[in-house]
């Protein structure tokens, strides 16, 4: 039996803006929780996140797109969310993500996808769009990477990488890492950050910040040290010096099949990130001939804080795909 936390699910009552009723996808003995929106017979819009997010990160999306007539399908990596969280950081592997994100997608039977990908949603969901593409009808990459041995990583990527290395500044029991979303989206600044995250001191939230708050950090208040590993083990993940475990060769082979993706694509960027930066975004949708929509005030998290403009964006590029 896979020993595992699961997060109380007080923690999610009344969240802001997202009043979406649980399903739960069996993979083994754990749960994998997912949202699913919109008319059953509609096209399907799979919305994936990274780290260290859940399907909240959707919130302000979601209701656009199901009006619009899809059926959204936003589900919570294991570790994350309401999906089970196992305690071993030895369990979590890229390619065991990718293994019951297909199980999801199988066991759903979902066709007619526009795959929404960013962050780990990426190397995980682009994995999905290149070994069933049958499945999938557009794909929208937006502020995320599959490894190849040609990809230069960025400083912070490397820096986002050192700091979960032993004695980094994120190695530390229970990390707030709700409060990375506020600093990203302007809502917090880096020395609030720091003072919140490292000193744990109060920074009084209120308002706006205050709801984000309380969305991000709901998967992980209350639970024990051990919950939070599959949060840890992403970036230890990262194939510049995790090769294996963040799935590497697989992760080539998947960039070099997508490569010759013949139905729709489009990139969608925040231009402001730094850890996949507006120029790899442009050669990426340049080797696959596709679209490319610049956000420039948008930083590593655009649905964060650009949620109706991604919509419209998304929309458009399914259309004209």
């Amino acid at each position: 039996m896979t020993d595992f936390v699961r997060t109380n699910e007080d923690n999610f009552a009344d969240l802001p803006d997202f009043p979406y009723e649980p399903n739960y996808h069996t993979w083994q003995d754990l749960r994998m929780h997912y949202v699913d929106e919109g008319p059953r017979d509609g096209p399907v819009m799979l919305l994936l996140h990274g780290m260290p997010t859940w399907a909240f990160l959707y919130r302000n999306m979601i209701p656009e797109l199901t009006a619009a007539g899809y059926r959204c399908i936003a589900p919570d990596h294991m570790g994350f969310g309401r999906s089970d969280k196992p305690t071993d950081i030895h369990w979590y592997t890229i390619a065991r993500h990718t293994e019951i994100l297909t199980s999801l997608l199988v066991d759903l039977d979902l066709t007619s996808i526009t795959l929404v990908c960013q962050d780990w949603g990426g190397p995980t969901g682009l994995a999905q769009a290149a070994t069933m593409p049958e499945r999938f009808d557009h794909l929208v990459i937006m502020n995320t990477w599959l490894h190849h041995p040609e990809y230069e990583y960025s400083p912070a990527i490397t820096q986002w990488n050192e700091g979960w290395q032993p004695g980094g500044r994120f190695d530390r029991k229970e990390p707030d890492l709700g409060l990375l979303l506020l600093m990203s989206s302007g809502l917090m600044s880096p020395e609030d950050f720091g003072a919140a995250f490292v000193e744990r001191k109060d920074t009084g939230l209120s308002g706006a910040a205050l709801d984000m708050y309380r969305g991000f950090s709901a998967p992980y208040k209350g639970i024990p040290d051990e919950g939070y590993n599959g949060m840890r083990r992403f970036p230890l993940s990262i194939p510049l010096d995790s090769y294996n475990n963040g799935n590497g060769a697989a992760q080539t082979h998947h960039y070099r099949t997508l490569l010759g993706w013949d139905k729709s694509c489009q990139f969608i960027w925040g231009c402001r990130d730094d850890v996949f930066t507006e120029a790899w975004g442009r050669t990426w949708a340049e080797r696959m001939n596709a679209r490319f929509d610049p956000i420039e005030d948008a930083g590593h998290f655009p649905q964060n804080t650009h949620g109706e403009q991604l919509v419209e964006l998304i929309l458009t590029g399914s259309e004209n795909g």
